[in-house]
Parts: C-alpha cells; sequence; structure tokens
C-alpha cells in the first residue's frame, strides 16, 4: 500500500503564495503520475494539477494556469504544488494523488491512491 501524507496548507490573503508538497511511503512503485486535487465545500472533487514521472511533461486546469506549479522530485518520493497569487475561489481541501493514468490526467478515477487532503484557505 502506498501512503500519500500532505502538508503545507493553512491560511493565506488573496494575492499571495502557498507552497503545498506531498511525501510517498509505503510500498515501492514505479513511474506514477502524481497529482493534485481539490474539493471545496458543496462541489465534487476538481482536477488542478498533474505530472508525469519524468517530470517532462505537466498538466494544468485552466483555473490555475499560470498561477500554480506543480514539480517533483523522485528522490525524495516528494511532489510541490506552487500556489502564486491565489484567489479567495481556491479555498478548498487539496488533495495528493497518485496513479498509473491510462485515458486522462484530468480524471480522478484514474489515481488509485489519496492522500487524507489539507485545508487551504484565501482570505479576501
Amino acid at each position: 500500500q502506498v501512503q500519500l501524507l500532505e502538508s503545507g496548507g493553512g491560511l493565506v490573503q488573496d494575492g499571495g503564495s502557498l507552497r503545498l508538497s506531498c511525501a510517498a511511503s509505503g510500498r515501492t512503485f514505479s513511474s506514477p503520475t502524481m497529482g493534485w486535487f481539490r474539493q471545496a465545500p458543496g462541489k465534487e472533487r476538481e482536477f488542478v494539477a498533474a505530472i508525469t514521472w519524468s517530470g517532462y511533461n505537466t498538466y494544468y486546469a485552466d483555473s490555475v494556469k499560470g498561477r500554480f506549479t506543480i514539480s517533483r522530485d523522485n528522490s525524495k518520493n516528494t511532489v510541490h504544488l506552487q500556489m502564486n497569487t491565489v484567489k479567495p475561489e481556491d479555498t478548498a481541501v487539496y488533495y495528493c494523488a497518485a496513479g498509473y493514468v491510462a485515458t486522462s490526467y484530468y480524471s480522478r478515477y484514474e489515481y488509485n491512491y489519496w492522500g487524507q487532503g489539507t485545508q487551504v484557505t484565501v482570505s479576501s
């Protein structure tokens, strides 16, 4: 079993920055895609960003493109989400996910492992 643990969430002001991290541990598996999703109260869990094993390919939701950056360090089994110019609508619980994506990087159903989530609150 793979465990994912997110950190770095918190309260940030509108226009500020925050960096989320996700550490993977447990059963070793190779070449997973890593992703970030988020879920606001009363809404469906939605895709934020994903990165392939090599790190060469990244994918972003239109709502965060140009503001968020996903990166990974395979030597440390970690993935990060740098969030810049945050907005109140970015407020949500952010989840780290891992899996072997076959069809769509944007679909939560492609990811097999999930963290517990970390709360991000953007104040206006």
